[in-house]
């Protein structure tokens, strides 16, 4: 009997980014159901009845909440190709602590720049200073994981549909300060599964703009 996948989503947020490049690095069928976050359904309250949130893996009627989570647990039921983490206890203790300083940065410091408030300057520099850090780790390595798509890549890699958006907003050049990081994004979009998986980043910026008119922001 196959199994049922389904993924509850919506198609501009980086968290859900992030279980598709899995599943699809995975070569893994799934089902994708757009949620209307302004206007929650009964599927994604069910599914997430405690953070009501995307994005939910449902795996044969079981539901599996928070992007890291089902990234690993992807990672753990379907062993037979394309491992994310590593199987050395060290190299993997060091995986999941980078996806965790991304977890608890990047958004945050990216959403601080594109909202455009009186602490936008402050935030560029933070998320530029943090991006120097992740292009420290990557190092000369082609991917995170090393010689293949990672763990640490696919907790990143979302989060660089949003840099132009990045980018027009703050009226700055990523590429100038992360050369090398960038560099890994283009190597990354070069593969079949993070273009299936990941829109591209000026169709995230034309929503930004559509997002920005419905709020009445300038």
């Amino acid at each position: 009997m196959a199994d049922e996948v389904v993924v509850l989503d919506f198609w501009a947020s980086p968290f859900a980014m992030r279980v598709k490049l899995a599943l699809s690095e995975k070569g893994i069928t799934y089902e994708c159901k757009p949620q209307d976050l302004l206007n929650k359904g009964p599927l994604l309250l069910q599914a997430n009845p405690v953070h009501k949130k995307i994005p939910v893996l449902i795996h044969n009627g079981r539901s599996i909440c928070e992007s890291l989570i089902i990234v690993r647990y992807i990672d753990e039921v379907w062993t037979h190709v394309s491992p994310l983490l590593p199987s050395d206890p060290y190299q993997r203790s060091q995986a999941l602590f980078w996806a965790d300083y991304i977890e608890k940065q990047v958004y945050d410091l990216g959403k601080r720049v594109y909202v455009a408030q009186e602490d936008q300057a402050e935030a560029k520099e933070k998320l530029i200073q943090c991006l120097k850090t992740l292009e420290t780790e990557l190092g000369d390595k082609p991917y995170f994981g090393g010689d293949g798509i990672g763990f640490v890549d696919v907790a990143l890699l979302p989060f660089t549909t949003w840099f132009y958006t990045y980018e027009r907003s703050g009226n700055f050049s990523i590429q100038e300060s992360c050369p090398k990081l960038i560099a890994w994004v283009e190597r990354c979009r070069q593969k079949q599964s993070v273009s299936d998986a990941l829109p591209h980043p000026h169709k995230i910026y034309d929503f930004y703009l559509l997002f920005k008119e419905a709020l009445g922001v300038k």
